[in-house]
């Protein structure tokens, strides 16, 4: 019986000390609450227009770049730039030697020379001083034909007298036989007079024809290899001269007078090219990015674009989309595609090679709901928000968020204009406290 006593008495006990200490913790809610002030911890749900933006880092980089390097490997005699100036398209930019082709080229002058001179005296024909001398050259051989044929007669008599004569032993036999070979010689000596005769008048005849159409097309082709050779030599010698393909800033200096330059195989596009190269020319400039695959349905052509540099963190500079890539890139398992942008202005500030930070200006969400993004929490694996409930306790609604914009994130379910949500909890709350609004 003093036992069930002593029990009941325990228990009256420890309730009156749970009603104790209940009391207390209440108080220093209370307390607490005075001295914390709720409403700089909540902010209003609003409704505004909301401009999507899609930001990412990009580079600044020329709109055209271009190693440039001589056709043929040389010596470089002559360099007229130097490394930020600006060129024309065509202007000269450097200079090869040229002395080997320059004493070719004097030959091949006169090869062309040669040749027109030859030409020119086959398609004119002959002189009359020529056609002249030819004929009195076939009256020569003419009267040297009748002298051998007179000469021939006069041994031929000879001869048949002296075989009477032998015949009735009036002279000897070598008198007979000098006859006779007095007769051959004559006949040799008419025969030549004949050839030469023929070939005076064939001379002759060629004069008056002139010359023939073989000749002269011959001629003429020897004079048109001679005007091709030095057509590929003043080739030759203009590749030693290296020009600017485009107006641009000669953005590198790669080699010196003096120094010996082998051509590349393309137009070079790279940064070191010491040995293949003479300057590296650079046109105009864009802005490259690269924006992930999930937002290039918000990217189109024309579209605006803010763009800060980290020399100029202070300025926002304008551009405009040009070009977007139709193939993606593909870096460490991210897919991307490369979107080009045209500077508006900061071509006087901006230089190649400089990292930037683009935003994507796109479309205007009219009339959209919004809360802070900091006011966002993540409740046993629902995205949700902070409201305040009875005596502005901190309870958890889940909600549907639409795009981020800045420090603002729009909802699409769960809120209205003119709500409450939590930026951040009370000091004596902390979120594995927190219960859901509709008690689930």
């Amino acid at each position: 019986m003093k036992v069930s006593r002593w029990l009941v008495f325990l228990s009256v006990g420890l309730v009156l000390v749970g009603i104790g200490g209940r009391g207390v913790w209440l108080s220093r809610q209370r307390n607490s609450e005075e001295k914390t002030d709720l409403s700089k911890l909540l902010s209003p749900v609003t409704q505004t227009n909301l401009q999507i933006e899609i930001t990412t880092s990009a580079v600044v980089q020329p709109l055209k770049t271009v190693n440039l390097s001589p056709k043929n490997a040389g010596i470089l005699t002559e360099l007229r730039v130097e490394q930020g100036d600006r060129v024309q398209a065509g202007e000269i930019i450097a200079q090869m030697d040229d002395r080997d082709l320059q004493a070719q080229l004097i030959q091949a002058q006169g090869r062309v020379a040669e040749t027109q001179a030859r030409l020119a005296e086959l398609e004119a024909g002959n002189r009359p001083e020529e056609v002249q001398a030819a004929q009195a050259q076939v009256q020569q051989a003419q009267a040297r034909l009748e002298e051998s044929q007179a000469r021939l007669d006069l041994a031929r008599d000879r001869l048949q007298r002296n075989e009477a004569l032998f015949a009735e032993g009036a002279i000897t036999l070598d008198d007979r036989d000098a006859s006779q070979t007095e007769v051959e010689q004559a006949l040799a000596s008419l025969e030549q007079s004949q050839a030469q005769l023929r070939e005076s008048e064939r001379r002759l005849a060629q004069l008056k024809k002139g010359s023939r159409a073989e000749t002269i097309a011959q001629a003429q082709a020897q004079l048109k290899s001679a005007q091709g050779q030095l057509a590929a030599l003043r080739v030759q010698l203009e590749d030693t001269i290296v020009r600017a393909p485009f107006s641009g800033i000669i953005t590198q200096r790669y080699a010196d007078p003096g120094a010996f330059v082998t051509p590349t195989t393309s137009a070079s596009a790279t940064a070191s090219a010491t040995s293949t190269s003479i300057v590296a020319l650079a046109e105009g400039l864009e802005i490259l990015a690269n924006v992930p695959e999930v937002d290039l349905t918000q990217i189109y052509v024309n579209q605006s674009v803010k763009i800060v540099a980290d020399s100029y963190p202070d300025r926002v500079f304008e551009g405009k989309v040009r070009l977007i890539a139709p193939e993606a890139v593909k870096e460490q398992n991210v897919t991307s595609f490369q979107v080009r942008i045209s500077l508006v202005d900061g071509l006087a500030e901006l230089r190649s090679g400089m990292n930037v930070d683009v935003t994507f200006l796109g479309k205007v969400l009219k009339s959209a709901i919004v809360v802070p993004t900091a006011a966002i929490v993540t409740l046993e694996g629902r995205t949700g928000l902070l409201v305040p409930g009875t005596d502005k306790v901190p309870l958890f609604r889940p909600v549907v968020i639409g795009s981020t914009v800045g420090n603002q994130t729009e909802i699409l379910e769960g809120l209205e204009p003119g709500e409450q949500v939590f930026l951040d909890l009370p000091p004596e709350v902390s979120l594995e406290d927190v219960l859901p609004e509709n008690g689930e």
